[in-house]
């Protein structure tokens, strides 16, 4: 068994994207990690508010009426993994101020408004998402963001290989 240990980064990006697959949102899966002084502060995924019918259940608004991607992010049933995330800390009053937070995929211009109100000053994220707004507003919050490459995923790979073992692991892709 290999006994090397996932950078900080990869660490928490594999849970934020364990927390994806948690989604409820029929388009896209996201995931979120708040992170202070290398502590998990709070997870989210995106998926409906609590007690409400999940997408899956009543149908994706959004194409329903054929709103594309990146489109009137009001118009959605979901909430963002970045904001629940930020929703769960102030839920249990514990303060963001001075965080990270690990994204699956790039903010949008909502998320990056409460990201910026919450007082988290670096973003880390996976997937770029095109939305100019919500970069120029990082920039001018002045939060530090950093885009990770695609390769994280090599390493993180064969740390769940030790984890699940090489045979599990072979198994699971061959039934994909």
């Amino acid at each position: 068994m290999n006994c090397s240990r996932p950078e900080w980064d990869v660490y928490f990006m594999m849970i934020a994207s364990v927390a994806a697959t948690r989604s409820t949102c029929l388009r896209r899966k996201v995931g979120a990690v708040i992170v202070r002084e290398r502590q998990i502060v709070s997870t989210g995924y995106n998926g409906a508010p609590k007690g409400l019918p999940h997408c899956a259940d009543v149908g994706c608004l959004r194409s329903i009426l054929s709103i594309p991607s990146g489109e009137r992010h009001e118009m959605c049933r979901g909430s963002h993994a970045e904001m629940n995330a930020i929703a769960q800390a102030a839920a249990a009053g514990i303060s963001t101020v001075r965080s990270h937070i690990y994204c699956t995929h790039e903010p949008c211009s909502f998320c990056t408004k409460a990201i910026i109100n919450a007082g988290i000053e670096k973003v880390i994220f996976l997937n770029p998402y095109p939305d100019d707004l919500a970069r120029e507003m990082r920039t001018q919050a002045s939060i530090e963001v950093v885009c990770l490459s695609p390769v994280f995923f090599a390493s993180a790979w064969d740390l769940l290989e030790d984890v699940f073992g090489p045979a599990e692991l072979a198994r699971r892709n061959k039934t994909e």
